[in-house]
């Protein structure tokens, strides 16, 4: 009688409830996404590996759904239920670095970007660039540095390394313009810390193009980072605030009328506190910074669409405090940057799309002694305009073209003193201005079945200066197996003119050529399911017209101490080349396991035409090995690892070493800095309230206690023994950081 009173109770319940079930997908491609929390009442679910759900009993009447997971936008919806009602939904979450959105952005797949015409691409997306931009900087690049084939042994430094050549090799772009230098620096200093000046809230997508890349990139000749920003939300208005133990700043957004929406940023930081604490021996790293930036977008109609980016930073070191300070060390500095970039996509039809950008950019900095004497300074500007076109001429084939225009000015002096009365010894004066002119057209096409895909392309440019032109051509082919796996090629020419402070600088000269490249790439990769690839990639770059000080550098010759002249001139002195081997394996998913494994070998050997020296170059690493891994333990945790191991970067000087005595040498960059390795562990924990989200962001680094030293300056040098003395910098030890997010 008992369980019949039961079962006619419970069935009674049930005639005045309802059913809810439905899936979860990301935003990004529509993954089902698991271990997601869903709330109606007091009623609990969690999604199961497809991203399904199903709430029995749910109650009738008004009510609202709650979704919500670690690292993705809440979602609620207002619902209401009939008694014995099943009402079925799909959810649509957006990361919190990803434009809030009730649709899926369906793109070429997890490892491709839009365009598929790149042979050699990686892509940071999602909740990953802000795992791996670290609580401690929340920087961008930082995320960038962790990506196989990438060298960075200096926790203090944004900037990196790839494949032999330094970052300003690299062009950086940001919705489809090159930038100059975004950074929070010190600029016209031999220190090496460095911010990204862009926030990292705002980023929505990063490619890295490795090698043999498009040639609607122009003016660099290793590799390019292309970076997009995201639109505001359109959905409604949300606000972010962020706190840690080195930085605070907010993030505000939401719908402007219904066809835009705005967002604003800002930030500051007090790492400055943190260095000086850490980097005693070099206080020149202790520098604050501060932002501000804004979008915003505005489709005026179905055919046209406005957006305008905004950038205001500023970064500043004051050392006055220092007693030890000499008269032509740094005392006080500043650098600010400001970026305003006006775009406009216009698209007259599904076969043509044309965006074009009208973008502006300043960098202004002021270094000061300690009697206020300027040890340097320098203003560079410049005015773009550029307009890239996509013609679907069939389902199989597409023309892209562009054109471009950049006019420069860089202007500024570097100077030493003697004594405090005496007038300057200028060391460096460089002003000048000039158009750097150019345009682009390729042709891809896809057959047998969207197997194979080919593309070819040329290039254009007139240099700013010495109105020297130049023509490279660029070619790639992919041809995809019905077992998964592909084949990649790809060859290019590049040429990247010297910058404006070099061809008009006293020590320079206007005859000066850009510097040229040839690279040449293969590759195979295995696609172990949709989601899982094992990718070998071989390369081999030739540089040639580097620009160099081939006198700059104390060193030995034929036994007897050279000292450099007080003004060594610049010479496209440098050729040679890159050659190595990438390998790793990536998992590229909302769910279960996320990251890779990488490793990479390289050598990368130069060739003085001036002096004929033979020496490696300054970032020629043997062995890279960068590991990244996340995984979303519950609904409200997420854990992430990340370890990063570089066999050391060269000393970029003349030495020798005998009983821990450097002397000076007569071979360049024959030692070597010892060995890189940091581990960082970070795990965040998110609460979901009726009306705000909390997440707490722990973090601990270099969690091993590894000692990691750079190379800083060569001090002094006897000039009779050759006998030096060196500067090395000590990275972070184990270091804890938190940080608390707050988003409405």
């Amino acid at each position: 009688m008992r369980f019949l009173i039961g079962f006619i109770f419970s069935v009674s319940l049930l005639a005045q409830s309802a059913t809810v079930k439905g899936r979860v997908v990301d935003a990004r491609g529509g993954e089902g996404l698991a271990q997601v929390s869903v709330r109606i009442g007091e009623l609990r679910a969690t999604t199961d590996a497809g991203g399904l759900f199903e709430i029995t009993a749910a109650p009738v009447g008004d009510s609202t759904l709650t979704v919500a997971t670690v690292g993705y936008h809440a979602m609620k919806l207002a619902v209401h239920l009939e008694a014995g009602e099943t009402r079925q939904f799909e959810v649509v979450l957006s990361a919190d670095n990803f434009r809030r959105s009730d649709t899926v952005d369906v793109g070429a797949g997890p490892f491709e970007t839009a365009r598929q015409d790149s042979p050699s691409t990686l892509v940071l997306a999602g909740n990953d660039i802000k795992n791996l931009a670290s609580v401690l900087a929340d920087d961008p690049l930082r995320a960038v540095q962790s990506l196989p084939g990438v060298s960075s042994n200096n926790d203090f430094d944004a900037r990196f390394s790839l494949r032999g050549a330094d970052y300003n090799r690299i062009g950086l772009y940001l919705d489809e313009v090159l930038l100059h230098q975004p950074f929070h620096m010190l600029a016209g200093q031999n220190v090496t810390g460095s911010g990204a000046a862009f926030n990292g809230d705002m980023v929505e997508q990063l490619e890295l193009h490795e090698g043999a890349f498009p040639q609607r990139f122009q003016d660099r000749s290793a590799g390019i980072l292309d970076v997009h920003t995201r639109e505001g939300s359109r959905k409604g208005v949300i606000f972010r605030a962020e706190a840690s133990l080195s930085n605070a700043g907010g993030v505000a957004e939401g719908p402007m009328g219904k066809k835009g929406s705005w967002m604003v940023a800002a930030r500051k930081s007090y790492l400055q506190y943190l260095i000086s604490r850490l980097a005693t021996n070099d206080t020149s790293l202790v520098f604050g910074l501060e932002d501000v930036q804004s979008r915003l977008s505005y489709d005026l109609t179905p055919a046209n669409h406005l957006s305008l980016f905004m950038l205001e930073s500023f970064s500043s070191v004051d050392r006055t405090s220092n007693p030890r300070l000499g008269i032509n060390s740094l005392a006080t500095a500043g650098y600010n940057y400001t970026l305003g970039n006006l775009g406009w996509r216009y698209a007259p039809s599904s076969k043509l799309a044309i965006s074009s950008h009208f973008a502006w950019m300043r960098e202004k900095f002021d270094n000061l002694n300690t009697n206020r004497l300027r040890l340097g300074s320098g203003f560079y500007g410049e005015w773009v305009g550029n307009s890239n076109g996509s013609w679907v001429q069939s389902a199989q084939s597409t023309l892209d073209f562009g054109v471009s225009v950049r006019r420069m000015r860089d202007a500024g002096l570097a100077a030493q003193y003697q004594t405090v009365t005496a007038p300057p010894r200028l060391q460096n004066r460089y002003n000048g201005t000039g158009t750097l002119a150019g345009g682009f057209a390729q042709q891809s096409w896809t057959g047998l079945g969207g197997k194979l895909h080919l593309s070819a392309g040329i290039r254009g440019d007139r240099g700013p200066i010495n109105g020297i032109s130049t023509a490279t051509p660029q070619a790639s082919a992919s041809f995809i197996l019905g077992t998964g796996t592909r084949f990649q090629v790809g060859w290019g020419q590049y040429v990247q003119f010297p910058e404006l402070a070099i061809l008009t600088s006293t020590l320079g000269s206007r005859a000066l050529l850009p510097i040229r490249s040839n690279h040449v790439l293969a590759a195979v990769e295995q696609r172990l399911n949709e989601r899982t690839r094992l990718r070998l990639e071989l390369y081999n770059r030739a540089d040639r017209d580097l620009p160099f000080q081939s006198f700059a550098e104390p060193r030995l010759v034929a036994g007897k101490v050279l000292v450099p002249p007080v003004s060594p001139l610049w010479y496209n002195a440098l050729r040679g080349y890159s050659r190595g081997v990438e390998i790793f394996l990536q998992r590229s998913s909302a769910n279960r396991f996320n990251g890779w494994v990488s490793y990479a070998y390289g050598r990368t050997n130069q060739r003085d035409g001036v002096t004929r020296a033979r020496f490696v170059s300054d970032y020629d690493q043997r062995h890279t090995v960068n590991i990244f891994a996340g995984y979303r333990v519950r609904p409200s945790v997420h854990a992430s690892i990340h370890s990063s191991y570089g066999s050391g970067f060269p000393i970029p000087a003349w030495l020798t070493v005998s009983s821990g005595v450097y002397n000076l040498a007569a071979q360049r960059n024959q030692l070597r800095m010892d060995y890189y390795q940091r581990t960082d562990l970070r795990i965040n924990k998110t609460w979901t309230h009726d009306k705000w989200k909390t997440t707490l962001y722990g973090e601990l680094l270099n969690m091993t206690n590894r000692t990691n030293r750079i190379f800083n300056s060569l001090n002094s040098y006897n000039t009779s023994t050759g006998r030096t003395s060196i500067a090395l910098d000590s990275m972070f030890p184990i270091l804890p950081s938190i940080g608390i997010l707050f988003e409405r």
